[in-house]
């Protein structure tokens, strides 16, 4: 049950985006989201002086959260003298033929106070907009799942990422798009997913954007492959990366991969694909929000209480010590893998039943609990210089 779209999407949620365009009016947006019902305020570090890649992806991350099939409409708050302007995030917003309003600071009366008496204004006139629209039935053609993991440990790659991996290749079964961001986490298991590239050119872009990364960070004097785990996982009993690495895939379960995102780019098709994004847990979220996943299961071996105020997140942990102490935190059990010999399909079984519910309307802990993270990822760092702007 969702919400019709434009250009038939289907939302899960019905949230209005108060977005700000640059940082200097963080404040502002944050503001006027505490005064428009069912509003997230999506805020950042960014937005003046970008240029090249990192203009880009910041530009589109933007955009794409707004963009999101959760989103009813959305405000943009900018200064008025940035690089990454309202005006240019609100006219891409406006493609989607969503609600769509822009403005700036600068050019309010009344400076700080009158933006905010403005934003609020337009944004409660969505709200009450987005109250007229009722639930319907959809299909999971409509689905986008996000797949993601953060504080790992040497369980969650025998428990929880496997039992991910089933329902993944279940939505891709049922016509839905599954996406699995974190490349620096695919290295030593790239010959893995290039058997499962649905050609020679992806297989072939899967092998090259992780030696390009290897090799660039060996420019500069690293060796990643030094410097992963990293101590939170090692305490937890991983030993190398390529452990790390297999937990991290089995997410994907075994579908074909359709091709390789850049970081909050939208899937071109149904299916399975990787997206380039190095492994951060809150970035890797904005990200997949940004490319239009309506819900995000993450994996979570030591524990993580992040979530996105788009996208709901599901969190499932494979580690009956934190399923214990961290209860308020866990949607899914996977323990009882280990502890009551469950099968991986016995908690996918449970896992699927809460996507759906929450696919419904039903609440996961991190939204109770208010996580509402926005990061964007910056790929300036030599390392990351794989992409072109």
């Amino acid at each position: 049950m969702g919400y019709e779209r434009p250009k038939g999407e289907v939302g899960i949620r019905n949230k209005i985006a108060i977005i700000s365009s640059v940082v200097c009016v963080n404040h502002v947006a944050e503001q006027i989201a505490k005064k428009v019902e069912n509003s997230v305020a999506i805020t950042h570090p960014l937005g003046c002086g970008q240029f090249g890649p990192d203009f880009s992806f910041t530009l589109r991350t933007l955009v794409g959260l707004g963009n999101n099939p959760n989103v009813f409409g959305t405000v943009v708050v900018g200064l008025g003298c940035e690089n990454i302007t309202s005006k240019l995030i609100g006219k891409q917003i406006k493609r989607k033929k969503k609600p769509i309003e822009y403005f700036d600071v600068q050019d309010v009366q009344g400076g700080t106070k009158g933006a905010i008496e403005k934003g609020i204004q337009l944004g409660q006139k969505m709200a009450e907009e987005a109250k007229e629209l009722k639930r319907e039935p959809f299909d999971f053609s409509h689905l986008v799942l996000g797949l993601e993991c953060g504080g790992s440990d040497s369980i969650s790659g025998i428990t929880a990422n496997p039992a991910v991996g089933v329902v993944s290749d279940k939505v891709v079964e049922l016509g839905g798009t599954s996406i699995l961001p974190e490349f620096t986490e695919w290295v030593g298991t790239e010959h893995l997913l290039m058997e499962r590239a649905k050609n020679d050119r992806i297989a072939e872009k899967i092998k090259d954007t992780i030696n390009t990364f290897l090799n660039n960070t060996m420019k500069i004097g690293i060796d990643f492959r030094g410097i992963q785990p990293t101590p939170g996982n090692i305490a937890g009993g991983l030993t190398t990366i390529e452990e790390k690495s297999l937990g991290t895939i089995a997410k994907a379960g075994s579908a074909q991969i359709e091709g390789i995102l850049e970081y909050s780019e939208k899937p071109k098709a149904k299916g399975l694909w990787l997206m380039v994004e190095p492994g951060l847990d809150v970035e890797s979220m904005t990200g997949l929000a940004a490319a239009g996943a309506q819900v995000i299961v993450m994996t979570t071996g030591r524990g993580s209480p992040c979530g996105n105020p788009v996208a709901p997140v599901i969190k499932i942990c494979g580690n009956p010590k934190t399923c214990d102490w961290m209860a308020s935190n866990i949607d899914i059990d996977a323990s009882k893998i280990i502890t009551a010999d469950k099968k991986v399909e016995d908690v996918a079984t449970n896992l699927w039943d809460k996507v759906k519910r929450t696919l419904n309307g039903e609440q996961t802990y991190a939204e109770i609990l208010g996580f509402e993270d926005i990061a964007i990822w910056r790929c300036s760092a030599a390392p990351f210089q794989i992409f072109q702007a």
